[in-house]
């Protein structure tokens, strides 16, 4: 069992990263999916009692956090007005580098063709790791309630090759349970998305046949589209025999099924927090903290996990909406909003990463355009 954070807040060590989480268990926070803006939200100090609003635009991975975070972090900072639109990762980055945000948000760390479109009066694009997670294959199959998919069946679904809930491959993995003669129907979203790249980098390392690579978009070979994590949620919730990747808190809270699946050592393993964890264990961050862990090894590990970044500029502006930005991020990786993060089923940073992620966040600048 790994340290609990609310014993051990966070985990010093040397070089590796360690994310650790102590959640305790929580029912569905709702029963739809999670609404695509919040309103006012957190932020430092105010100017002179003026209000600060910022705007920000991106992943849906972790939506659910950031609206919590901003909502709380609100009723401390009344001043300061944080709007988060969940639009998807790929349309959360062009937003940031058109500067029609103030932040954006992305599961799927800047490429270097991105960071070349970078406007060069902002100074050097920030990437700053926020939390971690994983995906899940949830599904809506009547009269089973806990499906195991190994390797060769969940990459079969994917692939397009498994048809019907009934195939062997499916079968051999759940004795005695009475899987339909249906068709199965694979979700996958529509738009530019990080939690496709996350999942599709998986997929690609731990899929022998998938031909359509990893990325924010591919060209799937089977199944129907539906956008963001809220879009491929629902469309699984309200249709039969469907079975698709979203994040975990966004099942965890619809009450969707999720699937017990077989990681790179053999063993099956269930979605959970200490899981998603353990997938992380010892993976030393780079400096840019664009960590990618595609496959997992470890024995406890859950296959298909990924941390979620803030993208922030260099330079702003603005000397206001930068301290209110800097105050919201320093709340959000504190204690009390680590505290959100575990309740929602997602995993809080590590000291060390937490520190490096500070000393960069203090490395943004007031500057005029």
């Amino acid at each position: 069992m790994l340290p609990s954070l609310k014993e051990t807040r966070r985990v010093a060590y040397l070089p590796a990263l360690v994310l650790t989480v102590g959640l305790a268990a929580c029912g569905p926070q709702t029963a739809t999916p999670p609404s695509t803006t919040t309103g006012a939200s957190p932020a430092a100090t105010s100017a002179g009692g003026k209000t600060v609003s910022l705007s920000g635009a991106g992943a849906t991975f972790p939506a659910p956090l950031y609206q919590r975070w901003f909502a709380e972090y609100n009723k401390l900072n009344p001043s300061v007005q944080i709007s988060y639109q969940s639009v998807g990762s790929g349309a959360g980055v062009k937003q940031f580098l058109a500067q029609t945000v103030d932040f954006g948000a992305s599961d799927a760390p800047l490429k270097d063709d991105e960071r070349k479109e970078f406007p060069a009066d902002r100074g050097q694009p920030l990437q700053l790791p926020m939390t971690g997670g994983g995906l899940v294959f949830a599904y809506n199959l009547d009269g089973v309630d806990n499906l195991k998919l190994s390797r060769e069946a969940y990459c079969g679904i994917v692939e397009g090759v498994i048809k019907t809930w009934n195939d062997p491959k499916i079968a051999k993995d759940n004795a005695g349970v009475n899987l339909p003669n249906a068709p199965v129907t694979f979700v996958h979203r529509s738009d530019g998305s990080g939690t496709t790249s996350i999942f599709t980098t998986h997929i690609d390392a731990a899929c022998p046949n998938w031909k359509a690579g990893a990325g924010k978009s591919v060209e799937w070979p089977t199944g129907t589209g539906a956008k963001g994590n809220e879009g491929v949620t629902a469309t699984i919730q309200q249709t039969k025999n469907t079975i698709g990747y979203t994040e975990f808190s966004y099942a965890r809270e619809n009450g969707l099924k999720m699937a017990v699946i077989q990681n790179k050592a053999g063993e099956f393993v269930t979605p959970t927090p200490e899981a998603f964890s353990a997938s992380l264990l010892g993976e030393p961050v780079p400096a840019n903290f664009a960590l990618v862990v595609p496959d997992p090894a470890g024995k406890d590990a859950y296959p298909i996990v990924g941390l979620t970044w803030l993208l922030l500029y260099g330079n702003y502006p603005d000397q206001a909406k930068a301290e209110a930005l800097k105050g919201a991020i320093k709340w959000a990786l504190s204690e009390e909003g680590d505290k959100f993060a575990k309740e929602l089923g997602y995993l809080p940073l590590p000291e060390d990463v937490t520190s490096r992620v500070l000393a960069t966040l203090d490395t943004i600048k007031i500057a005029s355009k």
